[in-house]
Parts: structure tokens; C-alpha cells; sequence
């Protein structure tokens, strides 16, 4: 097998296609309770997205990383039908 060339603690492809996943996800959930009329909520929910991607940011297992990405899609769903919801 080839060495690689990549220095260590380097982040391999799929690794790095992941890390973007998460980065995406979260920027959408941002941008969503940008949409949030009330202040307080708004804050609320910006430090609860905060904390859950601080809490699990140190994951490393593949179907771990994958089912939080799933679950983070879901509300972020729920998120966005609720304000629709809200402005109609």
C-alpha cells in the first residue's frame, strides 16, 4: 500500500466531506432563526444550536456523526415549517 501524503491529523476525504456537511447544517439552522420574530427566542435558539454543535464536536464515529446530521436536518425542518406556519 502506498504511503500517504497527507501530514498527520489531516483530514481525510470523507472526513472532510462530512466536517462540510455539519458546517452547511449548521449555517442553515443560523440562518433559519435569523427568521424567529421574537428576540428572546431567537437568542435562545442560537445558543441551543451552539451547544449541541460544541457539545458533539469532538464525535468521531461514522454512524454517530451521521444520525446527528439526520436529527439536526429534522428539526431544522420543523424549524422552518413552524415559522411558515408563523407568517401565515
Amino acid at each position: 500500500m502506498a504511503a500517504s501524503r497527507l501530514p498527520p491529523g489531516a483530514l481525510g476525504l470523507k472526513q472532510f466531506l462530512r466536517r462540510q456537511q455539519v458546517l452547511q447544517l449548521y449555517r442553515k439552522i443560523l440562518r433559519a432563526i435569523r427568521d424567529v420574530p421574537a428576540e428572546a427566542d431567537r437568542h435562545y435558539l442560537k445558543d441551543w444550536a451552539r451547544e449541541e454543535f460544541r457539545r458533539n464536536k469532538d464525535a468521531t464515529e461514522e454512524d454517530a456523526i451521521r444520525m446527528m446530521i439526520t436529527q439536526g436536518n429534522m428539526q431544522l425542518q420543523e424549524l422552518q415549517r413552524t415559522l411558515k406556519l408563523a407568517k401565515s
